[in-house]
Order: C-alpha cells, then sequence, then structure tokens
C-alpha cells in the first residue's frame, strides 16, 4: 500500500507526480466571498497573485461552494494542533488508497531509493505571503537540524540511515535535493506523517529569534521580553509548526490560527495563499472558518450528541454509538461506522525500562507476560464492550493486511486461566495473602496500577473485566487515569508499570511498510520507552537495549532498510511478527473496532465509509477536509432539514 513508489525506487529513477499538474492560467477563478473586500482595498492580492504558478488541484466526486464555519470540539487546548493533522497539508501526503503524492510539492524526483529531489511549487506563499522557497528548506538544515545548540542530539533518526547523515543541496529557488549513501525508505512516510516532518521552516519568521541574524543586544531584549531561558527556547517556541499554537506563525495549512492562547474557543481563518483548488478554479479551502471549542472529554458525546459540532470523531467510543443515534432526526446529522486499522483498539504494555527491580524483572519474564495475556479473557471483554464486533487476538496485523498470520494473533491470546496459573506457580509465585493475591520475592502484593490517558471511560470498563480475569490468577490490578502528557513522562521516566494505549499504529501493513514499530525504535513504544530513546537520539540519551530478543528485532529492522526487494522485506516482516507476538511484548485486547464519526447533514464530500486511523490516515486528513463543503442555510430550508 504505502510503498508501491518504493518498489519502483529502489532499481531506477521515479518521479512521483500526480493529476495536480495544472497552470494557473487554465482556470478562471473567482474570489471567496469573505475576501473580496480584502481584495478591494489592497489588503489582499487578487487570487492570480496568491496562488503558485502550478496550483494543486483537487481530485473530489462532487465540487462544493465557498462558506461557513466548520465546529468541533477538543478535549483540551493543546488539541488544536489536531487542525494540522486534520487539514493535512504536506510536502507529500498518502492518498485515499495509500499510495504517496506530492502535495506542497510539485513533484519528487527518487533515484536508487537513496537520492530524492524536490521541486517546490513556483509562487507558493507563506500564509503571510512571503515567498515559500529553498531558503526554507536551508534554514532547517544548517540553522536547525545542524546547530549543535538547536540540536543537541543531532539529526533525527529519520534522517539517518546506518548511523550516516544525507548530503543536502540547494539545486535553485524552488529545488533541493538529499542523497544518501544508500537507500533510506523513512523518508517519503516521514513527509506524510499525521505528525509531519518538517524539513522547512518560515525563514523569514523565525530569524528574528536566531542568534546568527539578530542583533545580540536585541535578541537578550526578546530572550527577557519573552520569559526564555535564551535564544534557543525563544526560538524554538515560537516556531512549533505542528503545535499550531502561535498565531503569529506563518503556515501552508487550509487554516491559520486567529485566536491567541489560552482560550476555550479557538477561531482558524482560511489561508488566503494556500496551494489547492478545485476542478472549477476555486481556492480551497471551501470552508471559511474551522472553530474549535475545548470542552471536557467527558462532555463531548453529550454536546456532539445535541448538535454542538459538525464533524466529530475525537473524544467518542463505539459506546457511544447507541446514544448518538438517537440525535441524528432531532440534530440534523448522520452517525456512519468508520474501520480502524490499529494492530490493537486497546494494547496493555508492561514497561521493560521500568525503575521498580523487582517488577522489571518479572516484565522481562517472557514466560510472565505469555501468562498475563493467556489470563485476559478477550471473548469477554469483545462480547460485552463490543458486542461481538471486534477481532479477539494479539497486538499485530488485521487480516486485511497480506502480512496477516492467524497463528500469530491467537498465538498466547486465547482465555486460559489453568495454564496462566501454572506458570506463574512455575516462576515461583506460589505464595499468597489472605486475599489470595500473588506475593512477590520481596514480599510485596503483586499490585499493579495500570495508567491510562483517562480521556473516555472505555478503556476503564475494558480494565474493570481485565481485573476481574487477573483476579482469579492472582494479580490484582487498579486503574490510574492520568493527563496525556503526565502519562507519557511517567512511562518515559520508568514509573509506570503498565500502561493502556493503542496498538500498532498501522494494523494493516505492506512487506515494504517499515517494520519499526515491532522494534525499540521510538521513545513512545510504550513497552521499551528507554530503548526507543536511545535509539531516536543516537545513543545521547535512554540506555542500549540489554535484552536478546529486542536486540534482535533491531538488528531486523535495520536490515529491512536495506533489504533490495520484497520477498527478502516480508522473509524480515514474519520473522519480527513472530518474535513479537511469541514474545508478547504487548497485550492486545481488540482490534477492528468500529468509530462512530458524526457529520452534520449540511456538510458534503465526507466519506460515508472510511479509514479513521492516525497514521497512515491521520483521521479525516486522507479524505482532505479543504475539500468539505457546507450547503448555505438556504439551501438546507429548500431541503427540508
Amino acid at each position: 500500500m504505502i510503498t508501491a513508489a518504493f518498489r519502483a525506487c529502489l532499481t531506477t529513477l521515479l518521479v512521483i507526480v500526480g493529476a495536480q499538474h495544472s497552470s494557473a492560467n487554465e482556470f478562471t477563478f473567482t474570489e471567496p466571498p469573505i475576501l473580496v473586500d480584502s481584495v478591494a482595498s489592497g489588503t489582499l492580492p487578487s487570487i492570480e497573485h496568491r496562488l503558485p504558478i502550478e496550483p494543486f488541484v483537487a481530485d473530489m466526486e462532487s465540487t462544493g461552494r465557498h462558506g461557513g464555519q466548520l465546529r468541533m470540539l477538543m478535549g483540551r487546548a493543546k488539541d488544536i494542533r489536531l487542525l494540522v493533522v486534520y487539514g493535512y497539508a504536506r510536502l507529500a501526503g498518502y492518498t485515499e488508497d495509500l499510495s504517496i503524492q506530492p502535495d506542497i510539492l510539485r513533484d519528487i524526483e527518487v533515484r536508487e531509493g537513496r537520492e530524492f529531489t524536490l521541486h517546490l511549487r513556483p509562487g507558493h506563499k507563506w500564509s503571510d505571503g512571503h515567498p515559500f522557497t529553498a531558503e526554507d528548506f536551508r534554514f532547517y538544515w544548517e540553522n536547525i537540524a545542524n546547530n549543535e545548540e538547536v540540536s543537541p542530539a543531532g539529526l533525527p533518526s529519520m534522517l539517518r540511515i546506518g548511523g550516516q547523515s544525507p548530503s543536502f543541496e540547494v539545486i535553485d529557488d524552488v529545488t533541493v535535493r538529499y542523497t544518501w549513501n544508500r537507500p533510506n525508505p523513512y523518508f517519503l512516510p516521514a513527509l506524510a506523517r499525521a505528525s509531519p516532518f518538517y524539513l522547512y521552516r518560515p525563514a523569514h519568521y523565525l530569524k528574528q529569534f536566531h542568534a546568527e541574524y539578530q542583533d545580540p543586544e536585541e535578541l537578550a531584549h526578546l530572550v527577557e521580553e519573552k520569559g526564555q531561558r535564551n535564544w534557543v527556547s525563544l526560538m524554538l517556541k515560537h516556531g512549533r509548526q505542528y503545535r499550531n499554537d502561535n498565531p503569529d506563525l506563518p503556515t501552508l495549512q487550509p487554516w491559520v490560527l486567529e485566536t491567541r492562547p489560552p482560550a476555550d474557543r479557538f477561531i482558524f481563518k482560511r489561508n488566503p495563499y494556500y496551494h489547492r483548488i478545485d476542478s472549477n478554479g476555486l481556492q480551497l479551502p471551501y470552508a471559511d472558518e474551522v472553530a474549535i471549542t475545548i470542552a471536557s472529554a467527558k462532555l463531548i458525546s453529550a454536546k456532539t450528541g445535541s448538535g454542538e459540532s459538525d464533524l466529530q470523531a475525537r473524544s467518542l467510543g463505539f459506546s457511544d454509538y447507541t446514544f448518538l443515534k438517537q440525535g441524528e432526526k432531532t440534530n440534523g446529522f448522520t452517525v456512519n461506522l468508520w474501520h480502524t486499522a490499529k494492530g490493537a483498539h486497546i494494547a496493555l504494555y508492561p514497561n521493560l525500562n521500568t525503575s521498580d527491580t523487582e517488577w522489571r524483572t518479572l516484565f522481562r519474564n517472557t514466560e510472565f507476560r505469555r501468562a498475563l495475556s493467556m489470563a485476559t479473557n478477550r471473548h469477554e471483554i469483545n462480547q460485552v464492550i463490543y458486542f461481538g464486533l471486534a477481532y479477539e487476538g494479539n497486538n499485530s496485523p488485521l487480516p486485511q493486511s497480506p502480512l496477516y498470520n492467524a497463528e500469530f494473533a491467537s498465538r498466547w491470546a486465547n482465555f486460559d486461566l489453568d495454564g496462566a496459573n501454572g506458570i506463574l506457580d512455575e516462576l515461583g509465585l506460589t505464595e499468597r495473602d489472605s486475599r489470595g493475591i500473588r506475593l512477590l520475592s520481596d514480599g510485596r502484593p503483586m499490585e499493579i496500577i495500570v495508567e491510562t490517558a483517562g480521556e473516555d471511560t472505555e478503556q476503564a470498563d475494558v480494565l474493570e473485566l481485565v481485573h476481574d480475569s487477573w483476579m482469579a490468577a492472582g494479580i490484582k490490578i487498579y486503574t490510574k487515569p492520568l493527563q496525556r502528557e503526565v502519562l507519557r513522562n511517567r512511562i518515559f521516566a520508568g514509573t509506570t508499570l503498565i500502561s493502556v494505549w493503542f496498538g500498532l499504529e498501522n494494523g494493516i501493513p505492506t512487506p515494504d511498510t517499515s517494520p519499526q514499530e515491532l522494534a525499540p525504535t521510538n521513545q513512545e513504544h510504550f513497552q521499551w520507552p528507554k530503548w526507543g530513546q536511545f535509539y531516536q537520539t543516537n545513543g545521547n540519551a535512554g540506555e542500549p537495549i540489554d535484552m536478546a530478543i529486542p536486540r534482535r528485532l533491531a538488528s531486523l529492522n535495520e536490515s529491512w532498510v536495506i533489504a533490495e526487494d520484497t520477498e527478502t522485506r516480508r522473509a524480515i516482516w514474519d520473522e519480527m511478527i513472530d518474535l513479537y507476538t511469541d514474545n508478547v511484548f504487548s497485550i492486545g485486547l481488540a482490534s477492528g473496532v468500529r468509530q462512530p464519526v458524526v457529520v452534520s447533514n449540511r456538510l458534503h464530500n465526507v466519506p460515508t465509509d472510511g479509514i479513521y486511523n492516525w497514521d497512515p490516515g491521520a483521521h479525516f486528513g486522507i479524505y482532505r477536509p479543504d475539500t468539505f463543503w457546507f450547503e448555505s442555510p438556504a439551501e438546507t430550508a429548500e431541503s427540508g432539514n
């Protein structure tokens, strides 16, 4: 799926282009009505001078109209960054069939999978009207990525292949090139991620905060005025493109933040320099505004059901489906059920890097992890929570993936309480207290606090059932909800014993998809965060892997990077899934759970049946919300809604 391009680029020159190559001269443009006055007054140039010379022409079943405010609900102010996810303007992005095509870029030339020449769209501008050029890439490369003060850990891992960095060249104002000494299969997917890897920065804006470009006295004044430690923290604070929390920061996204935090309602206005148009010459996005209201995550289902959101999936769970269906006719929306594509909808992660030595020893014992999995009654979870509609099995590729293996998916995942108790007894955990709870070798009862992000009741409901079946094995769990950032920080620090999170982000991989989720390559792999951090920082932080099987997974992941054909990559995948599921490095509880997506009846171009996934998918992103459009109030009245 996501790497059909890679198979070709490993052997020859590939030019990745789409149907978006059209000159602005081919279209007759109509100004978005909301911008007419600004153009007339001279505040904005006309649309012909705002678009790139070759804009991206969006391919859609039905073209729409300008206007309207798209309302959404979020549980935290930090979640406004999700509009970068949903807006999904990327150098190159996934299409609905999960292939990768240029977007912000005009095209990409790939030679031997190791040389990537990026062609920008001439005339493309940032949201403030300043040209978007190769200088923005040079500034990131020289003044951020390779500046020891800004990036003390060195280049990000996706730019290092076999420990080697690429060469970087500016070919001309709209062309840059990255060249590695061997193929880099991570590069294009990194650009297309839900949380994208930014190879560029708005240099014209950020230079005012950089020591190489700003007067030292003025920079010191800015540092003091903004209450920052130094110029580095000052620049990073103002340049966080993904955070989406600085109204002054130029962007290439379809909507631009207008509301300055803190706030409980954020307004995003259309980007007048956005690079996409429809086949009628209307500049996207169709919707003039996005309004994000911050509400308690526990109230979002009720607020959505009362009609307070035009497009909502965030903070909704399958358990909300019946309630939401009841509000359809009254409040003018439709509830669709999209497919999810994670290896597990919910999974448990024993922390192999926990600082508690007694528990760390147990969690690193394969037999103990198998016992925990066998003591989990997935069938009960499926019937009680998901009405029997979920898959019961491991955190592994789904049946829709060509890498699916039924044996691996069910390994150690069948409920076997006698078998689990037998393993625990063999491990010497035979002593129990008066409650029947087993005792650790140091005399403490085997009581585990399972930490969650606490954003919905679904995880708590599932953990109630896990609690009951694990108690029958002599292990008691307590559920502790935390704020998401607090949870992450506790896991990274080794304080957390077991956490609850989603499973493999991409549950429908192909052999040409990176298998790095199965190896310690990321701090946010919650079963081995310190090993992942060590990999991500090139050994500057975290801890080196000190277990044989995880070390083998890391080695296989590196072998996949240099593999020359699909058959070899498939064999690597098979071995990695085999090792990952046999050693139960995560405990999948259910997968294939449907996601409710609530859509206003006035909002068009939203798929009825879609895939709701973080990466690949960016939730709504691959369906291009800039192409979603509203009926006018008059049209709605005429239709009887």
